[in-house]
């Protein structure tokens, strides 16, 4: 009894539910392969923009899981199923998320924007995040990592980048070398400024163009301080400072120009 029943109630279930399981089934095919689609059109649109590879694979991945969820909602409807709690329940949770996430949300927001503006690029020597120094080696969802010249690594939340002053020290290509110097009062101007024109002229690391400026800066108390000024590419900016600083001295050296005296000379008359 109980089999002749199924017998004649599942032909009857089967016509009634078989064209929506046909129609939710080839939604879902067309949908996954239209998601697919538009996927890899972001995909390439991005990556013809130059947007960075490590932002480009998240926000695809985004757009494809949200873009799946609205379809399965999509297909769940066509078989009657109420989806009106379903998506009460992903509001609620994703509200949860994102009050538990907020400080990580904003480091992600501040990142794509660092993405998609490029204040700075990798290998960009920069001083962000108040005041951190290096070359940028990685700009990440959540961080942007810097290498400074003795090989640490400091992590900096994007956040924190975009809050603050940002200088992009090879952003220009060229870059300007400010030092100062300080010789004997007693010392000729015009010696010592050919002798630091000098150094400047015998390196490849300094720019012929602009050209160096060599100035009196200031007059303390037994001495004359130079402020020199060179240029260099802005990859070169290290070397050209420890150079310049390196090769003056020895200069100084070599020409006998003396350098200032620590403490005070007095002098008695008999």
């Amino acid at each position: 009894m109980n089999f002749s029943y199924f017998t004649h109630f599942l032909p009857q279930v089967a016509m009634m539910y078989l064209p929506k399981i046909a129609m939710a089934l080839l939604t879902l095919l067309i949908g996954l392969w239209v998601i697919g689609w538009v996927t890899r059109i972001m995909d390439n649109g991005m990556q013809k923009r130059g947007l960075d590879n490590t932002i480009r694979p998240f926000l695809s991945s985004l757009m494809s899981v949200g873009l799946k969820v609205m379809l399965l909602l999509s297909v769940a409807s066509m078989f009657g199923i109420e989806t009106t709690s379903f998506i009460a329940i992903f509001t609620a949770l994703a509200f949860a998320v994102g009050t538990a996430l907020s400080g990580s949300l904003g480091h992600f927001a501040s990142g794509v924007l660092l993405l998609i503006f490029r204040p700075y690029k990798v290998g960009d020597l920069v001083s962000i995040g108040g005041g951190q120094t290096g070359k940028v080696s990685e700009i990440q969802v959540f961080n942007t990592i810097l290498l400074t010249t003795d090989n640490k690594k400091i992590i900096i939340p994007n956040g924190v980048v975009t809050s603050n002053i940002m200088t992009n020290i090879s952003g220009q290509g060229q870059i300007r070398v400010d030092m100062l110097f300080h010789v004997a009062e007693t010392e000729d101007i015009d010696k010592v400024r050919a002798c630091i024109q000098k150094v400047a002229d015998e390196s490849s690391l300094v720019l012929k163009t602009p050209p160096v400026d060599i100035y009196v800066n200031n007059l303390p108390t037994g001495s004359i301080e130079f402020l020199v000024r060179p240029w260099c590419n802005s990859d070169d900016y290290w070397d050209a400072y420890f150079y310049m600083k390196e090769g003056i001295k020895r200069s100084f050296n070599k020409e006998g120009i003396e350098t200032p005296k620590s403490g005070l000379e007095v002098y008695l008359n008999k």
